[in-house]
Parts: structure tokens; sequence; C-alpha cells
């Protein structure tokens, strides 16, 4: 289990609000923020609908935390006059699914996805089960600190309905358009899960024997939420399910993030497909069936946009954030995006990452192509992205420091749609803001590591000393 030990922390941005268990009102994640955050949601649903009485769907991710954050939530919107869809222990695509499919005016999904066990959040959808826009986030926060919502009388009181989702995600799953469940059973694939102890523990495997995979060997599928490595499906937390690759001659290994919308595979060779590459191979197959355009954000590996040209398509760079790509998909009437992290965005299915859809193509494109995933992984072009962060100081003007960096390098075309974006001819540095941690996260692309980290460490060493930080 993950025991990195931080600071309390609350973070509200276009991602939710999410922060670390504990602590003080307003400064981590407590009950008295998840209440009053959960019906300032709830109140602003109704005015839309113009009644109380409306149909909310909630989902969780299986984080210890998980059942206090959930009972917290179900209790303050029938508190609110909103009935509840309790899908319990459930994953991130299936709430924004389940929200359409059930009618329901919006959902909340209780997961910090990627960030350690500490940590917890809420989720916040539309109508459409897509993330609320960054307006609608900011009447929410505004709202639920003004101390103006009101809560229903004992007669107009909502009511709790459990409901388990899991076999109709997976039925939409298999009737989307290009998903070949005959082929993936006649390539007779062997497969390794690692679910990191989440929902995915559930839900992947039950995929798996749907889409015909009948040799699945699980690792960290018991989703109890004692996460037994950081949940983030990085190289460098990957060790034990490569080693199960090699070691049971698996096809390849799946590796999905605790709320299920990132993806990332390991090759058969026990080395890493790349989390960059999930969306590529999937918009690979896709573009390959139906003509059109792609988007990815302004972090996300250039192997999406050549591949997109050799298919005839447009490629279209957003701003980070699912809000935001998915803006930029609908602008573009793009067939396939996402982001490079492994969110795969397929509009056919719905707006939202879906590790569970990207599995699913995937496999399809997999058992088509008749070749091993490191020979699939090398015919697609070669770029490293070389991760890394700078660590906020309180007082810090990021801002301002990241205004002074764009001087320093006149050798490259500069975007600032979000933070900074230094692109030069053989390679780019994105620094920005995180909107989940309080970090600059700082991703460069070239064609090896050692290249796309010098250029990485070049930018990192121009930001501190302008910073005045050591080293």
């Amino acid at each position: 289990m993950d025991k990195s030990i931080e600071t309390v922390t609350l973070i509200k941005s276009i991602s939710g609000i999410r922060g670390t268990i504990g602590g003080k009102e307003d400064q981590g994640l407590t009950p008295i923020d998840v209440v009053k955050y959960c019906a300032a949601y709830c109140s602003i649903l109704q005015k839309k609908a113009g009644t109380r009485k409306i149909k909310i769907v909630i989902g969780r991710d299986a984080r210890i935390s998980g059942p206090m954050v959930s009972g917290l939530a179900s209790q303050t919107l029938i508190g609110m006059g909103a009935d509840v869809v309790d899908l319990g222990l459930s994953t991130t695509p299936s709430v924004e699914v389940a929200v359409t499919k059930l009618g329901a005016r919006g959902g909340i999904i209780l997961t910090a996805s990627h960030n350690p066990g500490q940590w917890n959040a809420l989720k916040l959808l539309n109508e459409k089960g897509e993330f609320i826009s960054a307006e609608e986030g900011q009447e929410l926060l505004a709202l639920g600190n003004s101390g103006e919502v009101v809560f229903a009388d004992v007669n107009e009181l909502g009511a709790i309905t459990e409901y388990d989702f899991l076999k109709e995600h997976i039925a939409e799953v298999l009737q989307l358009p290009l998903v070949d469940v005959q082929s993936i059973r006649a390539a007779n694939i062997k497969i390794a899960v690692d679910a990191v102890n989440s929902s995915g523990g559930i839900y992947v495997p039950a995929l798996l024997e749907a889409l015909g995979v009948q040799n699945v060997v699980p690792i960290y599928c018991e989703p109890n939420g004692l996460f037994p490595h950081n949940p983030e499906p990085l190289p460098e937390h990957l060790h034990d399910l490569s080693q199960l690759v090699v070691e049971q001659k698996c096809d390849m290994g799946i590796t999905v993030d605790p709320d299920v919308d990132r993806l990332a595979f390991v090759c058969e060779d026990g080395t890493m497909f790349g989390e960059e590459y999930t969306l590529v191979a999937v918009a690979d197959y896709v573009l390959a069936h139906r003509k059109g355009n792609t988007v990815s954000n302004l972090s996300s590996t250039r192997a999406l946009r050549d591949v997109t040209l050799m298919h005839g398509g447009q490629y279209t760079a957003s701003a980070v954030g699912e809000v935001n790509v998915v803006k930029a998909m609908k602008e573009t009437n793009a067939v396939i995006g996402g982001e490079g992290n492994g969110g795969v965005i397929y509009p056919d299915a719905h707006y939202g990452r879906d590790a569970l859809a990207g599995i699913a193509l995937f496999l399809s494109h997999f058992a088509k192509k008749q070749m091993t995933m490191s020979a699939l992984r090398d015919s697609y072009p070669k770029y490293v992205i070389s991760k890394n962060k700078i660590d906020l100081v309180q007082g810090m003007d990021v801002d301002g420091i990241l205004v002074k960096v764009q001087s320093l390098f006149p050798d490259a075309v500069i975007n600032t749609v979000d933070g900074v974006k230094f692109d030069f001819e053989d390679g780019w540095v994105h620094l920005r803001k995180s909107n989940t941690e309080p970090i600059v996260r700082v991703y460069a692309e070239h064609q090896s590591t050692e290249q796309a980290n010098a250029l990485a460490d070049r930018v990192i060493q121009a930001v501190k000393q302008i910073a005045g930080l050591n080293g």
C-alpha cells in the first residue's frame, strides 16, 4: 500500500473537488467539504431542471475513504430532495454512461483517479454524462461557500436505489462500432491484468471474458483499496505486472488506474508499450476503418499527429483537461481522441475517457494485426516523453515565471493556450500548473530518452533560475 506522506491539500479545478482526506474544512477533503459541494452541485442541477425531484447517479472506486465519502454524498443529495442511483463500486466511464442510459440529471464519481490512497475527489457530471464546464464549476464553488443552499423539507426528501451497472456497461462496449469479438476470441490472447486493487479488478476481467479472452492472469485485482504500488500507470510502478507477463508467457499486460479511465499496456517481453501509445494505436485502428479527425492535449505525443496525417485526417491539440479535449473533439468532429496519459475518448461510446472501450478497440486492432505487442509498438513513429515536475513553493508567482521563461528560448514556437509550450524542430517542452496536484508539470518529447530528458532539464533549470530555486 502507498504510504507516502503529504500535507493536507484541497484542489478545486475543472478536474473536480480533489483533496487529501482529513484536516480542517477547506484545507483537506473533509466531510464538511463533501456535503457543501455536493449540496451546491445538486442545487445547480435542480435549478436547471426547475424541480427538486431529479435523479443523480453516483459511483466510487475502491479506495478506503470511498464508503465514507459515498455515504456523505448520497445522504446530502437525498437531503436536497434528489433521488440517488448508487452504482457502488464502479468506474468513471460506467457512471458517465449510466447518466444518459438512466435519464439522470447528473452524476458524481467518487475517485481521485491516479492519486495515492489518501486522496479522494468529487468528479461532477452534467446530464450528458460529461464533466461540468469551468463556468459551472466556478458557480458551484461560489454557491458552496455562500451558505445559501436550501435543503428539502421532510416531505421532499429523496431516496437511494442501488443499481449494478456492470453488465449493462459491458454490453454497451461490445456493441460499439469496430469492436470485433469474433476476431478477439479467435486470436486466443493471454493477458495479465493489474487493477491496483480497485474497481478495475471487477470490471476488466469481466470485460475480457465477454470479449472472448479465455486466459486471464490477474494481479492486484482484489478491490479492497489497498493500492500495492503508486496507482498511476507509469513504467516505474509496473514492475510486478511486467515480470508476470514474462513469467506466464502472456501476449500482453493490461493496467488501469483506480477509476478505470486510464489504460496502459505491457508488451510480451515485459517492456512498456507506452501509455502515450495507447491512444495512438487505438486511433490507428479507428482511422483505418473510418476517416476523420483526432484531438489530444498539448502534453501528448506527436505520434498521434503523425498517424492522423498518414490516414488523411486533421489533428488538433487542445488545452490539458478532459473538458478541453472533448470541446475540441466536438468542434472538429473528431472520430477518436483523448489524452496521452492512456485516456481514450471514443465518441461512438460517449465523450469521456473510457479504459473499457479502449481495451475492446485495442484488442480488436491487435487481433487483426497478428503481430506481437512489441512489433506493433515499433510500427509507430518513435518518440519518448520525459515527464517531470517542479514542486510549488508557497507564494511562488508561477504565471510570472512562465512569462519570463519564454524569452529564453527564441528558437522555439511558443503556445500559451495552456501554460507555455515550446515547440522546437525536433521536440517540444510543455510547462503548466497541474489541475490535480500542487506542482508545475514539465513534459518534454524527443526521439530518445536521453534527448527528452536533456530538453526537459534545459527548461527546468531555466525556470528554477528565474524562481530562485536551488538546483
